[in-house]
């Protein structure tokens, strides 16, 4: 029974000292039994986001690169998965905010780009990132098949029912996403609610585990709300952060739950394949 730690954190003030610390998170998690580690969205950078700075896009990497090359030896030594989130320069004027994924033998198994690109205030990701072109890749790794989607990508159940369909046994969200001081007093929950909600969803339809590793601290204009989770397929949260600590978020994935569960709850079997053709369209009238 495979084990999975989300490693929730905080932002340095240098990439060097991120990768460090985030080193000794993984090498931790590894120690207590982890299979498979997951970081949070963008975690070796601030969410810059924030803001609209051109000076921002000089925190890329192409991609691989010496960063990947560390988390594949990383991976290698310690035996674990890896799924780390970077931002990454893929050509002049090209950039995405990418998942990489690293099998338990160090091997770089490939990329996914964020497909779901937000814009908002305090979340200027427009002005940074193109929006991916992988498609729906499922990894299919030593320790289980993965299915990585990032941030924004959370709230769209089509991208959780691909990944699924894919023969996603879990979904994976790398997250950056937090209150606004404005907003607080009065959304805060309904926002954190939804934010939950709407993935536990993911984990019900689609019969798979679900989990969401999410920033904490405060940068900007925002307070990152942890809460990183885990939950099963029947959408019960069955590991869960704090709001404002540093953490290793660990649980052991029974994917024999997952089999039994889409056996007993037939979705995938009763789906309506030949009546949903107007999901491609923009607006359906």
């Amino acid at each position: 029974m495979p084990r999975i730690a989300l490693l929730q954190s905080q932002s340095f003030a240098s990439k060097a000292e991120a990768f460090d610390h985030h080193e000794a998170l993984i090498r931790r998690a590894a120690a207590g039994g982890a299979n498979i580690v997951v970081t949070q969205e963008l975690f070796l950078t601030p969410y810059f986001c924030a803001v609209e700075d051109p000076a921002c896009f000089d925190l890329a990497d192409p991609l691989p690169c010496p960063v990947t090359e560390r988390l594949g030896k990383l991976a290698g030594e310690l035996g674990i998965v890896l799924v780390a989130s970077l931002f990454e320069h893929r050509g002049p004027g090209v950039y995405h905010n990418t998942a990489v994924i690293h099998d338990a033998d160090g091997r770089l198994m490939g990329f996914y780009r964020k497909a779901h690109i937000p814009q908002d205030p305090g979340f200027e990701e427009k002005f940074y990132f193109t929006p991916g072109d992988t498609g729906w890749p499922v990894w299919d790794t030593r320790f289980g098949k993965l299915g990585v989607l990032i941030c924004w990508d959370q709230w769209f159940p089509e991208a959780a029912r691909l990944m699924a369909l894919g023969g996603a046994q879990v979904l994976i969200y790398p997250t950056a996403i937090g209150w606004l001081a404005e907003e607080k007093p009065v959304l805060g929950d309904a926002q954190h609610g939804a934010w939950e909600t709407v993935q536990r969803g993911h984990a019900v339809s689609n019969g798979c585990y679900v989990a969401a590793v999410n920033r904490t601290g405060t940068e900007n204009s925002i307070e990152f709300w942890g809460r990183s989770f885990i939950a099963n397929p029947y959408g019960e949260v069955v590991a869960k952060a704090s709001t404002d600590q540093e953490e290793i978020l660990c649980h052991d994935l029974d994917f024999t739950l997952v089999d039994e569960f889409r056996r007993s709850w037939p979705f995938f079997r009763d789906r309506r394949v030949d009546a949903y053709g107007d999901l491609t369209l923009r607006w359906r009238l």
